[in-house]
């Protein structure tokens, strides 16, 4: 076999700094490892979030509009933390050590939260009517360890799709193939944790006790860090290529110092090594784009520049770095119409849970009743349907009409997933307006729960997961793609802030919306009595501001340039 053969192409590493050999490590026999990991961390998270608003209101004593706000608000956090675990990832200690260090602070987070729901001094006590209420020092405990996951979760959330993704050799073609079918199975492997969490452990915080509730995750998650730890032989690994909002700087500092200096028409004139490799540790070079052109004063050489020595990064740079701060703008148009789809889809743990705690939870004549946070369940069977009929269906079938390798492209893919969302605040309006009408014609207004079913919201939830089988997973493998090769865990983070920024949104609207409404001693559209609300209006305004988002979007792609990398690094 050719020594070209050997080894992987795209700069990727074994655990001991070697070149990676392609037949002993990563591709599918690495990511069992790596999938074990999110599929559990996703069962501790959604073990604890799915159910936190009702923890909120029943055992810290909060109101409604109070808790969704709390709930909205850790959620958010658990997706901007991601920025600080890509950063450290990028640029000093690289993907698989910061998965590994955050995992473990996300089990001992995991741990003091189970000990502030089981031990007498820090649970909350004071109980009346079902409604506990919890000292300033319980909630201090209870906070810290929340937040303890919030962080640990940023660590691993941006960097374990990216590395899972780095198994796969981008200069093989047939590796290259089954790295969009893995994106595809991570999502999968997330749901499969959630579809546990959100059925038993749910029924264990409902119908046990919340001690089991948050233990159970606990364990889990020190289960995914064994099996992280385990698959340590087999991994690839991107080398870290120092700090990359450095090199942003040093590209708009450049720029501006050259601001009067005139762009050649030759792009072939502006600096770039003349080595195989780009100067950027473990990054293919990549090809000139003629938009932004501004930027490219940071690659003119001036007399000045000093070529033949080592040139002074913050007045010369090459055409890969201002190719790299290109690629980020691009993104950001795109990046921000996530931020509704986000909105949308954190109704799934407030709203869409209040409301289902009025409705009828039995399941068909019998005693048992499902938890309001349990109907999440049917989001995830949604994506555990839809992943394979889109992969093994959907893809080759579209492959067959437009001849792309994906069958189509991740933008479109986006922008499917967008226009299916609207219909999921459309049914979830209608389903509320139905129970409203039932409130209003037999005068049930102080009748806690009505004889509606709570199966009537499975629908909404549905719609909702078919949504992110189209965008959220094309929105990973998107900012994957054509996020430059050192800077994939910092885009990976940047497409997560989106659930962050739409969680505060969802905040942002609430508290606004309750402060406008409730005006002249109305009861809002969100009081704590639903039956005296209007959250069909609130549902109603999330799916106009969906479809102006749409059309954005497709405004937005219709001007978006592809990255284009030249070669590979040898």
């Amino acid at each position: 076999m050719h020594e070209d053969d050997i080894y992987t192409k795209d700069g990727t590493v074994d655990f001991h700094g070697n070149p990676a050999k392609k037949k002993s490590s990563g591709t599918w026999k690495a990511c069992p490892f790596i999938l074990g990991n999110e599929c559990s961390e996703r069962l501790a998270y959604y073990g604890m979030s799915s159910n936190l608003v009702v923890y909120f209101k029943e055992k810290l004593g909060q109101h409604n509009s109070t808790a969704s706000k709390s709930v909205t608000n850790w959620s958010g956090t658990c997706y901007i933390t991601p920025l600080v675990g890509a950063f450290i990832a990028d640029a000093y200690i690289g993907r698989f050590w910061t998965i590994l260090c955050f995992s473990i602070l996300y089990a001992l987070g995991m741990t003091l939260l189970t000990l502030s729901a089981s031990i007498p001094g820090l649970k909350p006590g004071n109980c009346e009517d079902g409604v506990c209420y919890a000292t300033g020092a319980q909630l201090a405990v209870f906070f810290i360890a929340l937040y303890m996951v919030a962080l640990g979760t940023g660590g691993i959330k941006p960097c374990v799709s990216s590395f899972g993704a780095d198994q796969f050799d981008d200069s093989d073609e047939k590796e290259k193939k089954h790295k969009s079918s893995f994106f595809n199975w991570f999502y999968f492997s997330i749901n499969i944790g959630a579809l546990v969490a959100s059925s038993v452990l749910v029924w264990v915080q409902t119908n046990v006790n919340w001690q089991w509730g948050f233990g159970i995750p606990a364990v889990v998650m020190g289960i995914a860090v064994i099996s992280f730890f385990s698959g340590t032989r087999l991994y690839r690994h991107q080398k870290p290529s120092g700090s990359p909002l450095t090199r942003i700087c040093q590209v708009v500092v450049a720029s501006f110092r050259k601001m009067g200096v005139k762009v050649p028409e030759d792009y072939k004139e502006l600096h770039e090594t003349a080595d195989s490799e780009s100067v950027i540790v473990g990054s293919r070079k990549l090809e000139h784009t003629k938009n932004l052109s501004f930027f490219d004063k940071a690659a003119v050489v001036v007399p000045e520049d000093k070529v033949k020595e080592t040139p002074n990064p913050w007045r010369l740079c090459t055409v890969t770095q201002v190719e790299e701060l290109k690629a980020i703008i691009r993104l950001l148009p795109i990046w921000a119409t996530g931020i509704t789809f986000s909105t949308v889809y954190g109704q799934m743990g407030t709203l869409f849970v209040l409301q289902g705690l009025t409705m009828d939870a039995r399941m068909g004549n019998s005693n048992f009743k499902i938890p309001a946070a349990s109907l999440s369940i049917f989001d995830t069977l949604s994506v555990i349907f839809w992943v394979p009929v889109y992969d093994r269906i959907i893809v080759p079938v579209a492959r067959k009409f437009t001849g792309h390798k994906n069958g189509i492209t991740q933008l479109q893919r986006m922008g499917t997933g967008l226009f299916i969302s609207i219909f999921a605040m459309v049914s979830a309006g209608i389903l509320e307006l139905i129970r409203l009408n039932y409130v209003k014609r037999h005068n049930a207004y102080d009748q806690p729960v009505v004889p509606l079913s709570i199966f009537w919201q499975v629908p909404q939830y549905f719609i909702i997961g078919c949504a992110e089988v189209f965008t959220f997973i094309g929105q990973l493998e998107f900012f994957y793609e054509q996020a430059p090769d050192a800077m994939r865990s910092l885009c990976s983070a940047l497409s997560l802030t989106t659930v962050a920024l739409g969680n505060y949104l969802s905040s942002l609207m609430v508290t606004i919306v309750t402060d406008i409404s409730t005006r002249g001693g109305k009861p809002g559209w969100i009081p704590d009595n639903l039956n005296y609300g209007h959250i069909d209006y609130f549902y109603y305004m999330l799916a106009l501001l969906s479809a102006i988002n749409l059309g954005v979007f497709l405004l937005i792609s219709n001007w978006y340039t592809y990255k284009k990398p030249i070669q590979d690094v040898q």
